[in-house]
């Protein structure tokens, strides 16, 4: 293995998409070869868990100024494992110099900038999409070296011992995660479990809608299904005003604050069924895949990145969609997603709702399946990549 050593550069941390991902490549990859692991904040991670062994892998930004050339670039002299920024395809944190450069990218922007691809190109010698939906994007813009490699789960933490709730036994559960934003659909969620709460006193909305970004939480603003009000402040005020003025009853709300992702099966555990309507993914939805792997059926939208985890055989699938055209504010099209029907939502919400002994077999499915895609697999896919294909 002294032969076969890496750079991994990635983002870090336990409450973002991210920084999940970042963490479990730098864990499992290291399990294969020698890693040089370089991140951002790693310090500000000191007590969660194993960061004791990410310290020891990890290699400082002032260590390595010594490698920076004249050209402001680091000079690796050994392959590169880089995140991508998002939909403009720039290298994240830094640029390199090194014998070998591969990319992992999540974006949700349909239509790339013909620049950036020329980019991304003459950069990466290969750019691995976190969906299918994701590579197709890139082929079609002219990115031809590019796969896909979807993250996977850590299934010793997100598992079929969650499948039963402890809490709430009287209550129909419906947990929505993700931060809060138009394309991820909390406002499809707000709406349609107003119809059930009209309808069934014994249901109750567990969310984690957490969102740091107040621009990106604007774009509910888009919205035709709620009234958007959200102020900004104290995040669980903002949240329980916005339910409040779209009709929800507050007593059949948990709002929750931004969570460990090491916490979250026990959230998972108490709910019974789990509802993402998202109109796109650039990836296959972390979330959604740890909630299935803890057993948990999932009415979710079978499109973009979810695609790639969803079946009838072990999801219940919001399949009436049409095309959904975003527009920025010059008129150009950002992105094609799609819009779930309010009415089909509605529709397999309440059959959940009556069928529960049928939606917790499509759970266990679920978790059967997702679970075959563990961080363990993901790593070997890209120490294949980045050491044994040319």
């Amino acid at each position: 293995m002294a032969d076969e050593l890496l750079w991994l550069i990635m983002p870090i941390g336990s409450t973002h998409g991210w920084g999940v991902c970042g963490k479990y490549l730098a864990l499992e990859i290291s399990r294969l070869a020698d890693v040089n692991f370089v991140t951002d904040d790693l310090e500000n991670q000191a007590e969660q868990d194993h960061y004791k062994y990410l310290f020891e892998i990890n290699t400082p930004m002032e260590q390595i100024n010594d490698l920076k050339g004249d050209l402001g670039e680091y000079n690796f002299q050994r392959p590169v494992l880089q995140a991508i920024e998002g939909a403009n395809l720039k290298p994240w944190l830094l640029e390199a110099k090194a014998p070998k450069k591969v990319g992992y990218t999540f974006f949700e922007k349909s239509s790339l900038n013909c620049q950036d691809i020329s980019s991304a190109r003459d950069y990466f010698d290969w750019v691995v999409a976190g969906s299918t939906w994701c590579e197709n994007v890139l082929r079609n813009c002219g990115l031809r070296q590019s796969s896909t490699i979807i993250q996977g789960v850590d299934t010793d933490r997100f598992h079929t011992g969650y499948s039963e709730k402890r809490r709430f036994k009287d209550k129909f559960v419906i947990f929505s995660g993700g931060k809060i934003e138009y394309r991820k659909g909390q406002d499809l969620v707000i709406r349609s479990f107003k119809v059930l709460q009209d309808k069934y006193d014994d249901v109750l909305l567990v969310n984690c809608w957490h969102n740091q970004w107040d621009s990106v939480t604007a774009t509910m603003s888009m919205s035709p299904h709620i009234r958007f009000e959200m102020p900004r402040g104290d995040y669980l005020k903002a949240v329980h005003h916005l339910l409040k003025v779209n009709g929800i009853d507050y007593e059949k709300v948990i709002v929750l604050p931004p969570i460990d992702n090491r916490q979250m099966a026990e959230i998972y555990r108490d709910s019974d069924c789990g509802l993402f309507p998202n109109r796109c993914e650039g990836g296959t939805n972390l979330v959604l895949m740890e909630y299935m792997a803890c057993g948990k059926p999932v009415i979710a939208s079978n499109n973009t990145g979810q695609m790639d985890v969803l079946s009838d055989s072990h999801a219940i699938l919001l399949k009436d969609q049409r095309p959904l055209n975003i527009r920025q504010k010059d008129g150009s099209l950002y992105a094609s997603w799609y819009e779930p029907n309010l009415d089909e939502l509605v529709y397999q919400l309440e059959w959940a709702y009556h069928n529960r002994d049928r939606i917790k077999e499509i759970g266990i499915a679920g978790s059967g399946f997702v679970s075959q895609h563990t961080w363990a697999k993901t790593a070997k896919q890209f120490y294949r990549l980045m050491f044994h294909q040319n």
